[in-house]
Formats: C-alpha cells, structure tokens, sequence
C-alpha cells in the first residue's frame, strides 16, 4: 500500500441504523466504538475527516409522518436525533484520543458548535475530527443531502458512503436477487440512467456537480476506510467521466 494517503481531506456518512446493531433501535455501544476505532485507524495517517450521521436508529421524519405528523415537525425531531448521535459518537472518539468537534444546523450553544464554513475547515487544518449534526437544519431534506452538501462546503476529496452489510453499488437488490451483480465503478451519469441507490437522488447531482466521488463500502469490513484512503480499490467507486473512463 503506497505510504501517502490518496484522499486529504473526506467526508464519511454514517447512517443512524448502522449506530444500533443488531438491537433494531438506539445505539449500541460496542458497534460505535468498532466505528470509532476504523476512524482513527485512517486519523493517524493525517487524513482530515469530516463525519454527517444520520438519526434512523433514533427517529426518522417518514416514519412520523406516515404516522399522521406533519411531515416538517416529524423531520426537525428526526434532525434532533442526528445531534444525539453526534455528542455519542463524539464522546467515543474524545475517549479514544482523537479531539472532535460537533456542529449543528440548528443552533444549540449549550452542547455544539453553530456550523460555520470556515470554522469547520479551520478545526480540519488543526486535526480535528468535525462531526456535522442536524441535517442542513431544513424539513424535507435528508442526511444524504446534508453529506453531499457539507463535502462541497469544505471541499471534500471524497465521500465515504458507509453501509452495513452491503459492499458497493449492485444491479440490483442482493438481498433480494441473488444474481444481482457488484459494480466496482460507475459514473454518475449511468448512476442516475440506471436508477441506481447508493445516497439521496438529489443528493447525486451535488456530488456530480462539484466532481466528489462516492465510495460505497461495508463499513463492517476491518480496516476498509483506511484501506479506501490509501487508494485500495474498497466497494464501489462512483465519480465523473474522463476521456470514456472514470
């Protein structure tokens, strides 16, 4: 493996399922310090990282308003529960040795950082690990979005899409379909004609627009996001075209 990192400076979406295990709901401690440990092992090669965490083990505004909510109010305590999970995660990270720092979209002074651009980046430049909760502080936009908009904020070489039991982009559901086939890389453009899930539809463009590729990978993997930082071919590359190649 070369010695220098590929990727600087990268964004890492956590979904909040992925935070509770097999216990179906909450956190579940052993499987955030697993996470924990996977990101120092990338930290201490001096790669910046920024982290976006969703809240789908806590709450998740579809649900609240399939259950009759009004569909904003259901996804300002969903954004509530992207925060719980920031401070968690935070505290884990803090106790094994790496500084963090949590801003939010919306304003809480009392436990976070307001987000401000160049705080941010600055908090980067210094090592810190930043923790990015509340979505975009807006109803009716995913974490997904939120990741991709936070990667072209501070200038993201890549974002690192973590799944939990899936290891890339397929042709299909492999839950569902057995022969369905693992892509290694893809444009975004056949990303989109494909119809293909790998983050938010909308999310997609942002990505294509600023040139941040996505990597979908098993974040239960051992050592795969740090292998992924290092350049070794992990899950599913999604990027633009260049010259007929990605």
């Amino acid at each position: 493996m070369p010695d220098e990192p590929q990727y600087k400076r990268i964004l890492l979406k956590l979904s909040g399922e992925a935070l509770q295990g097999k216990q179906g709901f909450g956190i579940d401690l052993e499987v955030i310090r697993g996470i924990a440990d996977e990101i120092f092992k990338a930290h201490r090669l001096g790669v910046q990282i920024a982290i976006v965490v969703g809240g789908g083990n806590i709450w998740r505004g579809v649900q609240g308003a399939a259950g009759g909510m009004d569909k904003a109010a259901a996804d300002y305590a969903g954004m509530l529960a992207t925060i719980m999970n920031c401070l968690i995660l935070q505290e884990v990270l803090n106790s094994k040795g790496m500084e963090t720092r949590v801003q939010t979209a919306i304003n809480m002074p009392s436990v976070a950082e307001p987000f401000i651009r160049l705080r941010a980046i600055r908090h980067l430049n210094k090592g810190r690990i930043v923790i990015f909760g509340g979505g975009t502080g807006n109803p009716h936009v995913t974490t997904d979005f939120a990741a991709a908009l936070r990667a072209a904020e501070i200038k993201a070489d890549v974002i690192l899409m973590a799944k939990n039991g899936v290891d890339g982009v397929y042709s299909d559901d492999p839950r569902k379909n057995k022969d369905a086939k693992k892509i290694g890389r893809i444009s975004f453009d056949d990303l989109i004609k494909l119809g293909l899930n790998v983050m938010d539809k909308a999310a997609v463009p942002l990505c294509q627009e600023n040139n941040i590729p996505i990597v979908v990978f098993d974040f239960a993997e051992p050592g795969s996001i740090e292998k992924i930082v290092r350049g070794e071919k992990i899950g599913t590359l999604v990027g633009s075209r260049l010259g007929g190649r990605l």
